[in-house]
């Protein structure tokens, strides 16, 4: 079986919203629930789990009421990595085994149902992350450009995700992005999580550093690229004008 975690848990600071991130309107509506309705649309979890603070707990689902969704908070806004790992307690109650794990984020609202699926039909040894690359970072593309790149070896193979706080010159100049949707083999995940390290600018548990461990233990990390339009996530005011004019 494969369970779905999204994380919900940002506050509206950089929206310039008093409401949770998620739940700013995009085109009217909370953006968390175009989410929502690929992963009802995919067929994948009937009742995915939802990792939010203890602040915006009550306001997010009352909002989600409509959907079939299970809560976890998130006490300490410790990154992503951190996040991922409070959902632990709850999916080893499952009543059934769980093989993966897909991570999502409530604020891309534009990701398909069919490409949860399509993601949820690989068996990953370790991970699979769902990149997207752009021709350049000019008009709209231009929201991708704080995003993490991904770090390839010459033979292809991903070797990591630099965030962009932490990417070299060089590193700033590679156009394919990650939006931070991966694939996790359930047992993989948690043997490994605990090993996150918040040496970084934010000193944040970054769970894309679950690749540098993947490729250090001799994994493959796999991909599926979506398109950028697929792939945009709402950081920002500028950003929810865009997403605006690109929704249809």
């Amino acid at each position: 079986m494969t369970r779905i975690v999204i994380l919900a848990a940002g506050k509206g600071t950089r929206m310039n919203s008093e409401l949770p991130k998620v739940l700013v309107p995009l085109n009217g509506r909370p953006m968390i629930k175009y989410l929502m309705d690929s992963v009802v649309a995919s067929g994948v979890d009937s009742k995915p789990i939802i990792i939010v603070s203890p602040d915006n707990q009550e306001i997010i689902s009352q909002e989600l009421k409509e959907y079939n969704a299970e809560y976890v908070i998130q006490k300490q806004q410790l990154g992503t990595g951190h996040a991922v790992a409070c959902a632990q307690e709850v999916l080893e109650k499952s009543e059934i085994p769980v093989d993966n794990i897909i991570v999502l984020y409530g604020d891309h609202p534009f990701l398909k149902g069919d490409s949860i699926k399509k993601f949820s039909d690989l068996n990953p040894e370790a991970l699979t992350i769902m990149p997207a690359t752009l021709p350049d970072f000019d008009d709209w593309h231009q929201n991708f450009y704080h995003w993490g790149r991904i770090i390839r070896g010459v033979d292809g193979r991903v070797e990591k995700i630099v965030e962009f706080k932490d990417a070299s010159d060089e590193e700033k100049l590679v156009t394919e992005v990650n939006p931070g949707f991966m694939c996790f083999n359930y047992a993989w995940l948690f043997k490994n999580i605990e090993d996150l390290k918040n040496n970084n600018t934010q000193k944040e548990y970054y769970l894309t550093d679950m690749v540098n461990i993947a490729f250090a233990e001799g994994y493959e990390i796999g991909t599926v690229s979506i398109e950028p339009h697929e792939a945009m996530g709402i950081n920002s005011r500028e950003e929810l004008a865009v997403a605006e004019g690109l929704i249809s």
